[in-house]
């Protein structure tokens, strides 16, 4: 486990920044480029980047996404995340075009000063994603850092309740979540996951267009109330921070008598793992 901040009250309010931008299409070296300018305005323990920042969105087929993957162990990506992070003193998020041997995953990763630390691959593959990625296999893992529980998330993955409690029973404090969104209310979902759950989502998207795709910007930092803290430009690439307070998303009391799990019945909900058989 890393953690740049284990002690003391500092331990309680970490900064957390967006970054959003266009990343071009199958071109890594581009794409560090436009990061390498961006990240030198950011000031802050993590740092969450849209999805695929690596190599862009829109392939064409599954070969053209390959030629562009990297492994998690032979990136020029991630060293490239790495010496950021290391320079900069914090964790960076980042969407990232995963090659395991044959397959191909939509997959987020975490990387702090020392190295690589974690990675999720997307569960919930949209439109024609499945055509290109194998689906996620690695569950949902969270990881300590930055004096924060952090959970990891990819995009489509806001359309399911379901992976948003798992991370709150989790107790995380932050949801990151890089994003390439195109359909027009996601954000708004994202702040009902986080009034719902009592943690706070980071959710980067990205700008520009791929193809027919229009991705809709406005990347969001919401608090454990449902309220957006950030929100980015539609169109324009952006940086944006806040500190935030971990007191707000350790406290899971919705009423003096109610709390986000003792209030729960999970012998109610049977029907959410009950497989029907045809």
């Amino acid at each position: 486990m890393e953690n740049l901040k284990s002690s003391g009250t500092e331990a309680l309010s970490p900064t957390v920044a967006l970054v959003q931008f266009a990343p071009l299409l199958g071109n890594i070296e581009s794409n560090i480029n436009s990061l390498c300018h961006l990240l030198k305005a950011v000031k802050a323990d993590v740092i969450v980047l849209p999805e695929l920042a690596s190599t862009g969105y829109a392939f064409s087929n599954r070969s053209d996404a390959f030629q562009c993957a990297e492994s998690v162990d032979n990136s020029s990506y991630i060293r490239f995340l790495t010496s950021q992070a290391a320079s900069l003193n914090c964790f960076i998020v980042s969407g990232f075009n995963e090659r395991d041997e044959n397959n191909l995953y939509n997959s987020a990763i975490l990387v702090g000063p020392s190295g690589f630390i974690g990675k999720y691959r997307k569960i919930h593959l949209f439109w024609n994603e499945s055509d290109i990625f194998e689906p996620g296999d690695l569950g949902l893992p969270v990881f300590e850092v930055a004096g924060l529980k952090l959970g990891l998330l990819v995009c489509f993955d806001w359309m399911f309740p379901e992976v948003w409690r798992i991370l709150a029973l989790k107790d995380v404090d932050l949801v990151a979540h890089p994003s390439n969104l195109v359909l027009p209310f996601c954000q708004q979902a994202v702040a009902v996951h986080a009034l719902c759950n009592r943690f706070y989502i980071a959710t980067a998207n990205r700008i520009g267009s791929e193809g027919s795709l229009h991705f809709t910007g406005g990347s969001v930092l919401v608090s454990p109330l449902g309220e957006t803290i950030i929100r980015g430009s539609v169109e324009e690439p952006f940086v944006g921070s806040h500190t935030i307070d971990l007191s707000l998303s350790r406290n899971k009391n919705i009423t003096p008598r109610n709390t986000l799990k003792e209030s729960r019945r999970p012998e109610c909900y049977t029907f959410l793992t009950t497989v029907e058989k045809k």
